[in-house]
């Protein structure tokens, strides 16, 4: 609770020091503000139709508190790409694309090394970028998005949601996202999924001008009043300037990290690779 309670005050802190202070030239290692959002606008309106979504990475861990063992320790990786439908002609410059992302829990260190569970996350959206003054303000995404493990009998797991998400670079090191979800859950086996995956989420991430260096924070609010939710803290460095690749580690505390055990608290600590977005994440 302690800690959840501090890492909410830290969010508020640093939302409101990114609001304070003045916006410099360098946003993301781009010479300066105009450069950065043209860069931006020629992004969305030429881009390749074929990406990445979310974050691409590779990683191994174990609990924390725990000495590793091959029950306690496994290979988690994400791999998530997007395909755009249209550029931005739509109404608002906004346009359409499909989204897909699997996550990968890997017992590799047991017998025969096999696949904790599968998770599925395929969607369909529709994106808003703002600019405002000369400077890229965020972006509104709608999407209708299922995740399942593909699973069939006691293990099935799926649910379904519409979601809403908002983010905005606040100024050249911070970037504020959040985002919650209608859900339409139809899982015979995790009606209670609410209770320990969440109905919404929020977060920073933190980047150095050069880009070299990157901190992130989101947590996940779970069902109910109090202060209960799922915390993922990332890490990552470039390690070679003119390379997409980062060293990478994340912390996990809470539950729902993966579709199976989405009742069963974790608290893990990884480390890998991760291949990002050229401007930012999605989340």
């Amino acid at each position: 609770m302690r800690i959840h309670t501090f890492l909410i005050s830290l969010v508020t802190v640093l939302i409101l020091l990114g609001v304070s202070m003045p916006a410099k030239a360098q946003i993301l290692g781009v010479p300066n503000q105009e450069e950065f959002t043209d860069s931006l606008k020629n992004e969305f309106l030429n881009a390749p139709y074929f990406g990445l979504y979310k974050d691409n990475y590779f990683t191994v861990g174990t609990t924390v508190g725990k000495k590793p063992d091959k029950h306690n320790s496994d290979v988690k990786f994400q791999l998530s790409i997007a395909q755009r439908l249209t550029k931005t002609t739509l109404p608002l410059n906004s346009y359409l694309f499909i989204a897909f992302s699997i996550k990968a829990m890997w017992n590799v260190f047991e017998n025969s090394l096999p696949m904790r569970d599968l998770n599925f996350n395929p969607g369909l959206g529709w994106s808003f970028p703002f600019f405002s003054k000369g400077r890229y303000a965020g972006k509104f995404t709608f999407m209708i998005e299922h995740e399942s493990n593909g699973r069939d009998g006691e293990e099935s797991r799926s649910w379904n949601k519409i979601s809403f998400a908002g983010s905005t670079l606040v100024n050249e090191w911070l970037m504020v996202h959040s985002k919650f979800w209608i859900p339409i859950v139809d899982g015979e086996n995790n009606r209670d999924i609410l209770k320990y995956s969440g109905i919404y989420q929020g977060g920073l991430a933190v980047t150095t001008p050069n880009q070299r260096f990157g901190w992130a924070l989101t947590l996940v609010k779970r069902k109910g009043w109090n202060l209960n939710f799922n915390t993922i803290l990332e890490f990552n460095w470039r390690i070679f300037p003119k390379d997409n690749e980062y060293f990478f580690v994340q912390y996990y505390n809470g539950f729902g990290e993966c579709m199976l055990d989405y009742n069963k608290f974790h608290s893990r600590i990884r480390v890998g690779m991760v291949i990002k977005p050229k401007f930012f994440s999605e989340f």
